[in-house]
């Protein structure tokens, strides 16, 4: 983070050491064998399941969960990484509740639906336990294909092309693979380093091999890649954020969101973390829980999310605003940010109440304050180093079909794309489909022996 110079209400060290440890622990405690056995038998495994309908992946939901009822876990296992090979994270991070379980029979006729995002992470974890991966690859084809970016996206389209044969030259900027999942995810979802033991796992497949510390537009050119590979796909993400554009937006201690967690993501020592007393998140999305959040746990006394529109127009879904508010965080809806207020460093921020019009949301003459001595930006973030000649719709890569954009040869996929919700789970279906549409393309007139 920016601006880390310390004041007195931003401090590190807020709690006792064992705190720290109890806070940023597993948020969902994984299932017990006989926990899954009763969590599984309450599927009615319906033949047009509807929630399968509803996961991005398009997992076989009922198959496995049946699998896990007569005691095959590592066979439902498969049946989840063969659509989502990153099923483990998703089982910890994807918004079921919006998802599969809002559409689970049991949903509707009890108001409880069957645990689906638990009994995946049940499966996936004993099998990945188990050591060994469930695939292997199809005979060399001699074509080799880019892959830019080392998050969802990048990482579930460079395994199904590594398994369909091809060779995968994985590039990413940062130091550690994974992307959100590494540096973006709140600590307490993906506990243990989680987020590299899956990366691990998914290289098990072979034929991959990652370049980190590789960006594009610094050390590599699109024009290079696609010279010297028979196709491409980029998985950049949205390397920038949104500014506020408000008045005294660089006053000290008011950061981005998304460096704050990532910051504490890569942190070997919590107690370390400056923390203000009194901190607002303007936002009204999952980072913005996360961040929150986040701060309350490693002591912040007051959090107050400040979010410009109604509750029911907030990204993040219902249930992580009721996590954010049984951990003591504010929300206050309806409001936007007029300006920073400070000498030096920020002591409040002054809001106005907004109201929505048929031109739009508008700011009304009522305003109040917020005290605070730190302050993080959750407004969303955008497009950052796109290559030039790309299509763009909007401010994402325009892509048709599967991923493919105005550059023949060049696929992408992920946050960076057009189309899709900036969910993991979304990002992993992208990049799976591209590798998909990839594989068909370089096969075309090879033979079936290599389809």
């Amino acid at each position: 983070m920016a601006n880390t110079q310390l004041t007195p209400g931003v401090v590190p060290g807020r709690l006792a050491p064992g705190d720290y440890h109890d806070n940023f622990s597993d948020k969902t405690p994984p299932l017990s064998a006989h926990e899954a056995a009763v969590a599984a038998d309450r599927c009615y495994f319906c033949h047009d399941a509807p929630c399968v309908t509803a996961c991005p992946t398009a997992i076989d939901i009922p198959l496995f969960i049946r699998e896990i009822s007569t005691g095959t876990p590592t066979a439902a296992a498969r049946t989840i990484f063969e659509q989502n090979i990153l099923g483990g994270m998703c089982a910890r991070v994807c918004p079921t509740e919006q998802l599969c379980e809002e559409a689970c029979v049991r949903e509707a006729a009890e108001g409880r639906p069957v645990e689906i995002g638990r009994l995946q992470r049940f499966a996936t974890d004993t099998l990945m336990a188990a050591g060994g991966h469930p695939f292997t690859r199809a005979p060399a084809t001699g074509k080799r294909v880019a892959v830019v970016g080392a998050g969802p996206a990048g990482l579930a389209c460079a395994h199904r092309l590594a398994m369909k044969g091809h060779e995968v030259q994985l590039f990413d900027a940062r130091p550690k693979a994974g992307g959100l999942n590494e540096y973006g995810i709140a600590a307490y979802k993906t506990v243990n380093d989680y987020a590299q033991a899956e990366v691990a796992w998914l290289m098990q497949i072979g034929g991959i091999t990652i370049h980190n510390g590789a960006r594009l537009g610094d050390d590599l050119s699109l024009e290079g890649l696609r010279a010297d590979h028979d196709a491409v796909f980029l998985a950049i993400g949205l390397g920038g954020v949104n500014a506020l554009r408000t008045e005294g937006e660089e006053t000290s201690h008011v950061h981005d969101a998304v460096d704050f967690i990532a910051q504490l993501r890569q942190s070997d020592d919590l107690s370390a973390l400056p923390i203000g007393r009194s901190v607002v998140v303007i936002g009204g999305g999952m980072t913005a829980v996360d961040a929150a959040v986040q701060s309350k746990l490693l002591g912040a006394e007051k959090v107050t999310m400040v979010y410009r529109r109604g509750r029911d127009a907030m990204s993040a879904s219902e249930q992580e605003q009721h996590l954010a508010a049984s951990k003591g965080v504010r929300i206050i809806t309806g409001a936007a940010p007029l300006r920073i207020l400070g000498n030096g460093a920020v002591e409040a921020v002054e809001f106005a109440y907004t109201r929505e019009t048929d031109a739009g949301l508008e700011l009304s003459e009522e305003t109040f304050k917020i005290k605070a001595d730190q302050v993080f930006k959750a407004i969303g973030q955008t497009l950052e180093g796109a290559p030039q000649g790309l299509t763009l719709s909007g401010r994402k890569i325009a892509v048709t079909g599967a991923g493919r954009t105005s550059l023949d040869g060049v696929w992408a996929g992920g946050d960076c794309a057009s189309g899709g919700d900036d969910l993991t789970v979304t990002a992993v279906a992208e990049g799976r489909d591209a590798a998909e549409d990839i594989h068909a393309t370089l096969m075309q007139g090879e033979g079936p022996a290599n389809g």
